[in-house]
């Protein structure tokens, strides 16, 4: 059971967590009882194609409290870390108190740690990169960013990706970008930062569930009225579920195929959100579920 009165109404809440943990209904909980604004940290929660499979809030949960930053990017756009953070950096400074919530760990290390300003990666970069498999990236990575490859989640082909297109594109390693790192928007010490440590069986019971769920609430539906536009997909393509539902649409896999791959994604999702956490959430405050 978490206690709200414990919690200050005056300073930032941060609600860090793996999906499925409970993060929104704990957020809107605080805001129902201390007032403030939901601000979405969750990197896929930003698309305006995909409500119901990203779990975003519904209207009426928006009614019930200001929200802030979901689904207002479109479904053929990209959408980075940089990005977001320049979209919340207004919301820090205007009487409101924002109570960001989300599972993307990039996102609030950014806020509370400081983010590089690293150009943009051009096309023909980010083409060439989709070419190569992640070991190949690796491998120049350990000979010319041997800082950046002793510390990259190596398992994680998005982030070996980044490091590598950064490399590519500038001439220079991702870890000299970050070591020029500017001051954080939010100190750690300026907010109070909660992070739900979920038990794994019973996180991987909650994430079936939630997919169900889904499917009972319209998110067939959803990818049914995306299909025709799919192709033009950019971040969007990348949530959970959304191209095995494209798939079911176009009669290219069953139901029941779509549902297990991915409720399986969800669960190794799951699983590399609570390595980064434990690696890099050291100082949040713990709060064991269930």
């Amino acid at each position: 059971m978490i206690n709200i009165n414990t919690f200050s109404a005056e300073q930032p809440i941060l609600i860090a967590g793996p999906t499925a943990s409970g993060k929104s209904a704990l957020a809107l909980e605080i805001a129902d009882r201390q007032g403030g604004r939901i601000v979405n940290a969750d990197a896929l929660q930003v698309y305006d194609g995909w409500r119901v499979l990203t779990a975003r809030p519904m209207p009426e949960e928006e009614a019930a409290a200001p929200h802030a930053l979901f689904g207002h990017v479109p479904f053929d756009a990209e959408y980075s870390t940089g990005h977001w953070l320049r979209d919340v950096l207004p919301l820090l400074a205007d009487g409101l108190r924002p109570i960001i919530v989300g599972g993307t760990g990039l996102n609030f290390s950014a806020l509370t740690e400081g983010l590089a300003e690293i150009p943009p990666t051009p096309t023909d970069i980010r083409a060439e990169a989709d070419a190569l498999e992640p070991a190949e990236m690796l491998a120049t990575l350990d000979r010319h960013d041997p800082v950046i490859a002793a510390r990259i989640d190596r398992q994680n082909p998005m982030r070996i990706q980044r490091a590598w297109e950064v490399l590519r594109a500038t001439g220079r390693p991702l870890s000299d970008w970050q070591a020029e790192t500017p001051a954080p928007a939010l100190p750690l010490a300026s907010a109070q930062p909660l992070l739900l440590d979920a038990d794994r069986d019973w996180l991987a019971e909650r994430i079936e569930r939630r997919f169900d769920l889904m499917l009972a609430g319209g998110a067939l539906e959803e990818a049914r009225a995306l299909e025709p536009d799919w192709h033009r997909a950019a971040g969007a393509a990348k949530a959970i579920g959304g191209p095995e539902l494209i798939a079911v649409i176009r009669g290219e896999m069953s139901l029941d195929d779509a549902r297990e791959a991915a409720i399986i994604g969800s669960r190794q999702y799951a699983k590399r959100q609570r390595t980064w956490f434990r690696a890099r959430m050291r100082d949040w405050q713990a709060i064991s579920l269930p």
